[in-house]
């Protein structure tokens, strides 16, 4: 009696699996006739959903604030002008400038200092809340032992509907000599929550990007959180000691690593002693 069962396909190990294995690129998707695979097919339309639902969610700033909080941050939230997600995304420039009231508050609240502070830090949504609630807690633990000792610090901005340059606006407000945002970048396909780090020097409305400094995919699968916590740091202690930030400022923090940790010609707080 002859066996009508069907006999299973031979397959083919494919060379590339090992390659898949280490990297979240979308490489070697292989073909079905002309187009991808169902499988791959599923997973970027899984992807893609993934990278819209983190430009569109929005953060727990209760438990953020929480969390924060119990770091040691003093904490006070500001949104900027885009009234909405909506707004946000269609009005770039509506991001970039604070709500009147809170740039007030923030103008009052530095009133009584005359001489401002060193540093603003900024935790904005920018494109991905998921990167500000998973990526910043670690990476703001990591950097508080390692700021330089007697800088002075504003509260922990936790700002919502927010571009970049927002740093700027609150910076000024709060006469920081330096502004550093903690933002989400804009997702890909492999990465809805990967957290971006802007540092600027002399924080003012209408500074463009060649004045500052980006440390960019923060996130366990990239660059990790304590480790951008440590770049962070050199930067900041550079930008205060020679004053200055952007394309003037290069990043060395690895060379310090490798020599003495420190750069010994400038001091944090003082500025330039060379």
């Amino acid at each position: 009696m002859q066996d009508d069962a069907p006999r299973p396909v031979p397959v083919t190990p494919s060379p590339w699996a090992e390659w898949r294995a280490a990297t979240p690129a979308r490489i070697a998707l292989g073909r079905a006739g002309d187009a991808l695979p169902t499988e791959e097919l599923l997973r970027f339309g899984w992807a893609h959903a993934a990278a819209r639902d983190a430009i569109h969610a929005q953060p727990d700033l209760d438990a953020l604030e929480a969390t924060l909080a119990a770091q040691g941050w003093p904490v006070l939230r500001v949104s900027s002008q885009a009234g909405d997600r909506t707004a946000f995304l269609r009005r770039p420039d509506l991001g970039r400038r604070l709500l009147p009231d809170h740039a007030r508050q923030l103008a009052a609240l530095q009133g009584a200092q005359d001489a401002g502070c060193d540093l603003c830090l900024v935790l904005a949504d920018g494109l991905s809340a998921l990167a500000m609630e998973r990526q910043a807690p670690p990476l703001l633990a990591a950097l508080r032992p390692l700021l330089p000792t007697g800088l002075r610090l504003a509260p922990l901005l936790l700002a919502t509907q927010a571009r970049v340059a927002l740093a700027d606006d609150i910076g000024q407000q709060l006469r920081a000599r330096l502004s550093v945002i903690l933002i989400g970048e804009r997702p890909g396909l492999s990465a809805p929550d990967s957290l971006g780090i802007y540092l600027t020097h002399g924080p003012r409305v209408g500074n463009t990007d060649a004045q500052r400094n980006c440390i960019s995919n923060v996130r366990p699968e990239g660059l990790a959180p304590p480790a951008a916590a440590a770049r962070l740091a050199w930067l900041i202690r550079a930008a205060l000691g020679r004053g200055l930030s952007g394309v003037a400022l290069k990043d060395e923090s690895e060379q310090a690593v490798l020599g003495d940790g420190a750069d010994s010609r400038h001091d944090p707080i003082q500025g330039d002693t060379a």
